[in-house]
């Protein structure tokens, strides 16, 4: 396996920082391992309004070595009915699909992962993706069938609605077990408070330590600045 570069975990640790700092509205991450910044996991809270509301789903995100060249996959751990979820979990979404001209998948390149992508946009698009998923190349064909049901019966066909309701109060009740108060007013989604006080924020110095095997004649030398937000949030496409 190659080793990670240098600039992939100053990015990372970057981004990790910066997300405990000034937290999104929507999810919060943490560390699966805190000697290992390339395995994330992510908690996403069930949009208020949408039939995801009240919902605490998990997902590991894991960066590859040369990350943000190439970029992470997502795999849900909670279980998740909807029409870019595999049966085991990954997630399929444009914006983690990598730039190459594929006429045949209906993407844009514009629609694909570029290094100026970052966590935040990423799992925006995918709160995003939840509400509205995008049926045209779904990952789970019967989970798309009743969604299309649903929304062309504006809600009449209940087949859909219900399974998500069921799994996102099965996954709301996780949370009460583990002490998280999920959000389920717009007022409560949006409001941003750290994850861990700043007296127990990671030491990002201790990921420049020799275990990694940084390469550090590598020639890319990447800027905090290279990774503040841009203006590029994604789509919600697969």
């Amino acid at each position: 396996m190659a080793q990670p570069t240098s600039s992939a975990l100053r990015a990372l640790a970057l981004e990790y920082k910066s997300l405990q700092e000034e937290p999104v509205e929507g999810f919060r991450v943490k560390l699966v391992n805190e000697d290992n910044m390339f395995e994330w996991e992510v908690a996403i809270f069930g949009p208020p309004d949408t039939l995801y509301q009240g919902g605490y789903f998990k997902a590991h995100m894991k960066f590859p070595p040369d990350y943000p060249y190439s970029p992470p996959s997502i795999r849900f751990m909670t279980k998740v009915w909807h029409p870019n979820v595999y049966e085991n979990g990954d997630l399929c979404i444009s914006i983690l699909h990598p730039p190459v001209d594929d006429p045949q998948s209906g993407e844009l390149p514009c629609e694909r992962w570029n290094p100026t992508q970052n966590v935040r946009t990423i799992l925006l698009s995918v709160i995003s993706l939840l509400n509205e998923p995008n049926t045209y190349s779904p990952a789970n064909v019967d989970a798309s069938v009743m969604y299309r049901r649903w929304r062309d019966s504006k809600g009449r066909d209940k087949e859909y609605e219900n399974i998500i309701r069921k799994q996102a109060q099965a996954a709301k009740m996780e949370a009460e077990k583990e002490g998280i108060v999920v959000p389920v007013t717009l007022e409560d989604y949006c409001i941003k408070t750290r994850a861990r006080p700043a007296e127990q924020q990671l030491d990002m110095t201790d990921f420049y330590d020799d275990e990694y095997e940084l390469d550090d004649d590598e020639d890319e030398q990447l800027s905090a600045t290279d990774y503040e937000d841009g203006d590029d949030s994604g789509n919600g496409e697969s």
